[in-house]
């Protein structure tokens, strides 16, 4: 994450550094931004109540008022606020007023808190493109309304997600938000279709779960700068600045570019027990990982080569992901 600098920008630059969402569960709406390209951070908090500072105990009585939020500081010439609320978006369920998932109650309503009349134009045409798009079959509820006092939320609350990882992921998977979120958000592709424009060995790798054989695939001995992403859908999975030569003949990352865009499964095939792990859009599946890489994540994604595709930094832009051609530039600072 980048340094933190916009308490030194005027008023009205900083309100548009700023978004706040309301998402039901804050443990759960950190994660999808925080690993974002230009996201310098994300606090888990209160607001749109009528107390002052109140407490969690408080706010889950729903006396308060107030919605249990996100605050996410980012750069919007790395990050737009259109992608921001793309991203909010896939993580709710937009259709229900009374809380969200098996959340039920005032603090966990949905809502975008507007802080600047740009981002209140461009958070009311997001919201009508999702209602015409047809995804949902019931009309958006999500408010759109204006910012208001933001109350950080007790340090045990903040970055929850990694302070209690285990409690986070069965919380997360009980809550029914990702059971949600695949159904609605997971593309569905026409099998034919993958068949005309993948070789056979990515077909089997990515649908069938197939292995490449090591030292003789395309990317276990590749150096360039760049994203890996998803063959299938494009998502960007993987960066160069977190590959390693682990001598597997696989390519090894220590880290995914966005733990949020990683899915990952127990496979118990040849006699193992082993954790797979597959792309969240496209569902493919890339390849396992474990627990002997290079600090300080302590990992080693060995990924199917056939699985991915790769972008040259020098592309970024016109494939696409201008986002993130700054991680090559910081770099090189």
């Amino acid at each position: 994450m980048e340094q933190n600098n916009s308490s030194l920008l005027p008023d009205s630059e900083q309100s548009a550094r700023l978004a706040t969402f309301a998402g039901g569960c804050f443990w759960c709406m950190v994660s999808p931004f925080e690993d974002q390209p230009g996201i310098e951070s994300v606090v888990s908090g209160y607001t749109g109540g009528h107390t002052v500072n109140p407490t969690y105990k408080e706010v889950c009585s729903d006396t308060t008022g107030h919605y249990e939020a996100v605050q996410i500081t980012f750069d919007p010439a790395v990050f737009p606020y259109t992608k921001l609320l793309e991203l909010f978006w896939q993580q709710i369920d937009p259709t229900d007023e009374g809380g969200q998932f098996h959340d039920r109650g005032s603090s966990y309503r949905t809502a975008i808190f507007y802080h600047t009349e740009e981002q209140r134009m461009q958070a009311e045409a997001s919201k009508q493109a999702l209602q015409v798009s047809g995804r949902f079959d019931k009309p958006i509820v999500t408010p759109i309304i204006p910012a208001e006092v933001f109350y950080p939320a007790e340090e045990y609350h903040q970055d929850y997600h990694h302070k209690n990882p285990i409690r986070y992921k069965m919380y997360r998977a009980g809550s029914g938000r990702d059971a949600f979120i695949k159904r609605h958000w997971s593309t569905k592709r026409n099998q034919e279709e993958l068949r005309s424009r993948l070789t056979p060995l990515q077909y089997e790798v990515t649908q069938n779960s197939a292995t490449e054989p090591p030292f003789r695939n395309e990317f276990w001995d590749h150096h360039d700068e760049g994203l890996y992403v998803d063959i299938v859908s494009g998502e960007p999975l993987f960066s160069s600045l977190d590959k390693f030569d682990s001598g597997c003949g696989w390519p090894s990352f220590s880290k995914p570019l966005q733990n949020e865009q990683i899915k990952e499964e127990i496979d118990l095939t040849h006699g193992m027990v082993r954790t797979e792990v597959r792309s969240k859009e496209a569902d493919s599946h890339l390849g396992h990982v474990f627990h002997d890489g290079p600090q300080p994540t302590g990992l080693r994604y060995c990924i199917n080569s056939a699985s991915l595709r790769f972008i040259p930094k020098e592309e970024l832009e016109k494939e696409g992901y201008a986002e993130y051609a700054r991680l090559f530039e910081d770099k090189n600072e």
